[in-house]
């Protein structure tokens, strides 16, 4: 991220809601609301798996959640606030100063490229990001070789097969990539595994794995200088919680 924003002697706007380099470059950021912390949070599976650090930090979400109902915005009564919004939406929410602080899985951070601070690995939602092709149709892929790939991470399957040195043709997919392989539309895939059994079901092979994937705790660049405190004692204390569950988990092993 750009280190400036955390420079005191670097320009910045303040009085028109906004807090950014005044250098010209087009992003900037919106000064986060200064009542309490607002969270941007991804609804599902994750969200479930992160309560416990979340409660373990002072981020009790349980009693809110259950009464929500089909609610997408949550006052709580230590006067922070929670957004509950699509995975893959939570960095924008964060890097435009909507939220404060957001979790998201690495796989979301990279593929987006948002210039956000990541102080935390919550190591929960742990998968791989891999390539996978038809056992009955495997690729030669050669230096220089051309494949076509379908996939939910254009950019970060083009930015891998490049570095490799071959010619990636990517098609965008956004519900189950496996089928874009079973077709034939595309060569090879680039997905999330979790345990493997979909690619296995669907006769599809694991060729190589991209990167390990877990969920972050990211944090708007503004709300760093504008809530220091705040901010600071939420990431040390989730920090805290993450260690303490890892070393129950060792002693219980």
């Amino acid at each position: 991220m750009d280190a400036s924003l955390f420079n005191p002697a670097c320009p910045t706007e303040l009085d028109d809601g906004l807090i950014g380099p005044t250098d010209g470059a087009s992003l900037r950021y919106h000064a986060p609301n200064m009542r309490g912390l607002t969270f941007a949070l991804p609804k599902g599976r994750i969200l479930e798996q992160a309560l416990p650090c979340l409660a373990a930090a002072g981020l009790e979400l349980a009693a809110a959640l259950d009464a929500a109902g089909r609610k997408l915005m949550l006052d709580l009564p230590s006067g922070d606030r929670v957004l509950l919004v699509k995975p893959t939406d939570v960095p924008t929410y964060v890097e435009y100063g909507i939220a404060d602080i957001g979790i998201a899985g690495r796989d979301t951070l990279e593929e987006q490229g948002k210039d956000l601070y990541e102080p935390v690995d919550l190591r929960v939602g742990a998968c791989r990001l891999v390539i996978a092709e038809p056992e009955a149709r495997p690729v030669d892929l050669r230096f220089g070789a051309s494949v076509r790939v379908a996939t939910k991470y254009p950019r970060l399957a083009a930015r891998h097969y490049l570095s490799k040195g071959i010619q990636a043709e990517v098609i965008a997919l956004y519900g189950s990539v496996e089928l874009g392989a079973i077709t034939a539309l595309a060569d090879q895939i680039v997905d999330l595994v979790e345990s493997g059994e979909t690619l296995r079901q669907n006769h599809l092979r694991e060729v190589e794995t991209i990167m390990p994937i877990t969920t972050r705790l990211v944090v708007h660049p503004a709300s760093l200088k504008l809530k220091t405190t705040e901010v600071s004692r939420f990431i040390a204390a989730i920090r805290e919680a993450t260690l303490d569950r890892d070393r129950k988990g060792q002693d219980a092993r």
